[in-house]
């Protein structure tokens, strides 16, 4: 069986829909204490929407396990959502939207720990910095990741050192607005004789000099986005 032919243009692929008809996560639910009390009371029986991509590109490659850390900055206007933009050069995911981290290490404890070991890694965020609050079911992807979500708060004042090989730029996009279903997106379309689908959210900010920029984040970051509003729904 050959492998499955990558998404070469994802902005290109046709919306199929926008799940507005889902509410937003109200304000008190967003703040630190509450997501403290959330992740410390997980319910039992809740299972993601996206558990991940659908079949993977090589179907005899055996899954490797990784972790991502999700970083919720705690900014005097609320929580923003830490994001790196991959290099150009990288031979996967190049120029992708993404959290921080990547594949497990041997000398790795668990999940939490590969992900702060690749977030400091990848953009020089201190550990002192970042407080654990929880995990969220691992997400399958089509390139042979089994990756655990770990769900972190931010202190302000730390000083990102990027990673020039993997890392394009930092940037961050408030938590309320990627818990607003109304700014999900679902696109829809055909690869290889499958049907397939991915969620998007495009958001409009400002690189690091000031100047408008836009960052299309979709596909397996949009989706762990997309549980973490649904485990955070769950009342």
């Amino acid at each position: 069986m050959s492998p499955l032919p990558r998404i070469l243009d994802p902005e290109a692929v046709p919306v199929a829909g926008v799940d507005d008809h889902l509410p937003a996560l109200p304000p008190d639910h967003l703040q630190p204490q509450a997501l403290r009390r959330r992740f410390a009371a997980p319910l039992p029986l809740w299972a993601p929407e996206l558990p991940g991509d659908g079949a993977r590109f090589d179907p005899l490659q055996a899954a490797s396990p990784a972790a991502v850390l999700v970083p919720l900055v705690m900014r005097e206007g609320g929580l923003q959502v830490l994001f790196t933009r991959r290099t150009a050069h990288l031979r996967s995911h190049a120029g992708q939207i993404s959290f921080p981290g990547g594949k497990a290490e041997a000398g790795d404890a668990n999940a939490v720990a590969t992900a702060l070991r690749e977030t400091e890694e990848e953009v020089g965020l201190q550990r002192h910095h970042v407080e654990v609050i929880g995990v969220l079911p691992v997400y399958a992807t089509v390139t042979g990741f089994e990756v655990t979500p770990v769900v972190a708060l931010v202190q302000p004042g730390f000083r990102l050192q990027l990673d020039a090989f993997e890392v394009a730029e930092a940037f961050e996009v408030p938590l309320p607005f990627l818990m607003t279903p109304a700014h999900h997106r679902r696109h829809r379309f055909e690869l290889a004789g499958q049907q397939r689908q991915f969620l998007s959210m495009p958001w409009q900010g400002q690189d690091a000099q000031g100047r408008p920029q836009r960052y299309f984040i979709w596909g397996a970051t949009a989706a762990m986005l997309r549980n973490l509003y649904g485990y955070l729904a769950q009342r």
